[in-house]
């Protein structure tokens, strides 16, 4: 028969892990449509119950999202405009339901291409805290998560919390994702931007496509061309068709690569436009 633990504490989960392999559950809302006509079989930790997992902290040098904070938590919270592209993909991942069980560092394991929480997580310049029972460390978002379905994240380690950095500047974000319509859709493709202003003018910009590769990417190139340029409606002008080239999008049912480019271009331009717009 299947093994069910439930432990109180992040010390208690991590020595659970380094005696045997399993399988990690927060919110379920990956873990369980996954199994859909096929037995419930795998040895289960269930982290619900750790306290200090849950909920938003903020520090001096940054904010520390826990482990088992849910989506609706997060677009809930007291934020300042920083998080307002995190916020608006909150309310687009799956509907109200998947939104009040789903977790964010769940939508970081699953590590879908497709997963609408990394690229405004790559824009924040996100960290993610990682446990075992040597202790904690944190890895960069950018590397955490190494390709379709996979993630540094060893059988005896618990990803525990996303440490966000505070800008050194003023900054904002935005997120717009396309999909067959507006809500319950896998994404085509989707556009997360961060922008530092001083001055009226960029002085950081941190810019993510995703389901247009098996991992989102940032857009370095693009990044460099709004450095000092002027934060007004018309910064989205800026985005050309080469900033694009980290990118690897496919052919599937929901689009061709060809039109994910085209998309994913227009998409950038509109971000950035708007968040233009509001400076």
């Amino acid at each position: 028969m299947p093994a069910y633990l439930r432990p109180n504490t992040t010390a208690e989960a991590c020595a659970a892990l380094a005696q045997r392999r399993l399988t990690v559950l927060a919110g379920g809302t990956d873990y369980y449509p996954s199994k859909v006509g096929k037995p419930l079989a795998d040895d289960i930790l269930d982290i619900s119950a750790i306290a200090e997992l849950h909920g938003i902290r903020e520090d001096a040098d940054y904010w520390r999202i826990g482990a088992t904070t849910t989506w609706s938590d997060l677009d809930a919270a007291a934020l300042p405009p920083l998080f307002d592209g995190l916020r608006l993909a909150a309310r687009e991942i799956g509907g109200v339901q998947i939104q009040n069980a789903g977790t964010l560092a769940g939508n970081l394991c699953n590590a879908s291409p497709a997963a609408d929480g990394v690229p405004p997580l790559l824009a924040l310049d996100a960290r993610v805290e990682i446990a075992d029972t040597a202790g904690s460390a944190s890895v960069a978002l950018a590397d955490f998560i190494r390709g379709n379905r996979k993630t540094l994240l060893r059988a005896d380690q618990l990803l525990t919390a996303i440490l966000i950095p505070k800008p050194a500047r003023a900054a904002r974000s935005h997120f717009v994702k396309l999909g067959a319509r507006k809500y319950l859709v896998v994404s085509i493709v989707m556009v997360a931007a961060t922008l530092e202003l001083e001055a009226g003018l960029v002085g950081a910009a941190r810019v993510a496509v995703g389901a247009a590769s098996a991992v989102a990417q940032r857009l370095p190139l693009l990044e460099a061309a709004l450095l000092g340029k002027r934060c007004e409606a018309g910064l989205g002008e800026y985005a050309r068709m080469e900033h694009l080239a980290p990118l690897a999008p496919i052919d599937d049912v929901r689009a061709s690569r060809e039109y994910r480019l085209d998309a994913g271009l227009v998409l950038l331009r509109r971000v950035l436009g708007e968040l233009g717009a509001r400076a």
